[in-house]
């Protein structure tokens, strides 16, 4: 839809679009309160915006899928039109009251970060890349009320604090783990975890495919994996798998919120569903029964198991886009040093055969890993094992991704009044998963960490609000150390923040746990 104004020169309107303005008795607008912390955030003091059902989506062509989002996010609460409008100077330019999103910012942005300013006028979002634009709709959602996220058409007003955002994130890799192999959640739940990590400028998914319960994902040359060794779950249940087709539709999704989906497909432990899927991967050529207790371990010296990895790695590679296949790795206690460290070495020729790069918990550094492989540390605070593997990695030029149990783990209990969880790593509360520097959790490594990920492992969490339970409110604070400078960091000030959530997930139906540490 094309707007003229008459009468106004490009420059004129510019100034009138951009220079902050008054208007007759603003309606009040909610406190500034973001997570994650941006970069700078300037207010300005009396200057509120209000969408109104005249508003457009003004976006350039490069722009046009997140206006289209950001579109799809307002219209159900507000009940607007609000069209998705192209601009191309000097003949369309959007009226006050739009919201404008802008490809072109300085350089300093990056391909990730944002500029946002909210006047009276107008909102506008600028970026250098469309990952960028995303984020800042996403600090644009948090600034509008929380009945913005209600399915239903809700009253009004609509307003914005006047603010100028600038905001760049810490750490390229800023992630969580589901576990889909313990348990099973279907396509949309699995969708609906991307929608709330991307809320918050997530951008890595990495998901367990497989494990000793469970095989999560249909490799065609192999059918029994996932129709048998996918037929049951940690609980006895009925299991379940996504088809190569699901997992592409995930992928899909997750790339519409600029999230990358790592699958993993767990070795040489952690293997039961596959050597009771297939007699010959077993040493003794006798398959074991599903669910079967204690330690697994594929056969190392069979060369059919590097024929079987061939193929699954192959099949998964081709339907994932990202750069990594996650090979596990951990916990491989039924396999000797030698033979682990000589099939780390075969399967990272695989995944680099298949055009991919490594990535495993951090014990795959007892291997010869490529300067390309990226290992996820999971050990606790002052483990010298773990820690001497971190030195490895960095020995290698191997980026590290920080998961510490006794502080991400979103599995372990909040404390010891927590109905569900483990407790193996200690309790885990809402600030201990905040307050902690990926920078020095491991002493020496601080240029070698590429971000963060907080794994959700699903052994006692059969249900879907289990999941979001656990997940929430901890998941949003990973997310800040990932993003945020160490400098914004106040337990204090985030506490606060984060207790402004809690309205947008009630509206969201979102199951979280109201931790008497926030002041809800």
């Amino acid at each position: 839809m094309t707007r003229k104004l008459l009468g106004l020169t490009v420059s004129c309107l510019a100034a009138l679009l951009f220079a902050p303005v008054a208007t007759a008795t603003p309606q009040a607008a909610a406190p500034v309160r973001l997570v994650p912390e941006p970069s700078s955030v300037v207010t300005l003091p009396g200057q509120v915006f209000t969408l109104k059902s005249t508003a457009h989506i003004v976006a350039p062509a490069g722009a046009a899928a997140t206006g289209q989002y950001l579109a799809g996010l307002l219209r159900p609460a507000t009940g607007f039109r609000l069209p998705v409008t192209t601009i191309s100077l000097p003949e369309d330019i959007g009226l006050p009251g739009d919201i404008r999103l802008t490809l072109g910012g300085p350089s300093s942005l990056g391909s990730e970060g944002y500029r946002l300013t909210a006047t009276p006028v107008g909102v506008e979002v600028s970026a250098n890349a469309s990952a960028g634009l995303f984020y800042g709709v996403q600090t644009l959602r948090q600034l509008l009320p929380a009945k913005v996220e209600a399915k239903t058409v809700q009253s009004g007003p609509w307003t914005v604090a006047g603010v100028t955002v600038r905001d760049t994130p810490r750490y390229a890799w800023r992630g969580a783990m589901l576990d889909v192999a313990r348990h099973f959640f279907p396509v949309p739940q699995v969708e609906q975890y991307i929608d709330l990590m991307s809320l918050y400028k997530m951008n890595t998914l990495h998901l367990h495919l497989s494990d000793n319960d469970g095989w999560r994902i249909d490799i065609k040359s192999w059918p029994r994996l996932a129709r048998y060794g996918g037929s049951t779950d940690a609980s006895r249940g009925p299991g379940g798998f996504y088809t190569q087709d699901d997992y592409s539709e995930i992928v899909r999704y997750a790339a519409s919120r600029h999230v990358t989906i790592v699958p993993e497909i767990d070795t040489p432990g952690h293997v039961t569903a596959a050597l009771a899927s297939y007699a010959p991967l077993n040493c003794d050529g006798v398959a074991p029964p599903l669910l079967n207790p204690g330690w697994s371990s594929l056969c190392v010296p069979l060369e059919i198991t590097y024929k079987w990895l061939d193929d699954v790695i192959g099949e998964l590679a081709a339907i994932t886009p990202g750069d990594y296949i996650d090979i596990g790795g951990d916990e491989a206690v039924n396999t000797s040093a030698a033979d682990y460290k000589y099939f780390v070495n075969r399967l990272q020729a695989i995944v680099t055969a298949h055009g991919k790069k490594l990535m495993g918990w951090h014990q795959v550094e007892a291997g010869d890993l490529a300067g390309s492989a990226l290992a996820d540390y999971w050990g606790t605070a002052g483990s010298t094992d773990d820690e001497a593997l971190a030195k490895v990695a960095q020995a290698r030029g191997n980026k590290l991704v920080l998961s510490p149990a006794d502080k991400v783990y979103l599995d372990m209990k909040y404390d010891a009044n927590t109905p569900i969880g483990q407790d193996w790593a200690g309790y885990n509360s809402v600030q201990d998963s905040y307050d902690w520097d990926p920078a020095t959790f491991v002493p020496g490594v601080a240029d070698d960490v590429a971000g963060v990920e907080a794994p959700l492992w699903t052994d006692v969490f059969p249900t879907w609000d289990d999941v979001q339970f656990m997940a929430f409110p901890r998941l949003p604070g990973v997310a800040e150390i990932g993003w945020s400078a160490q400098r914004t960091h106040s337990w204090d000030a985030y506490r606060t923040r984060l207790a402004a959530q809690g309205p947008r997930w009630d509206v969201m139906g979102v199951k979280y746990f109201r931790s008497p540490d926030v002041p809800w």
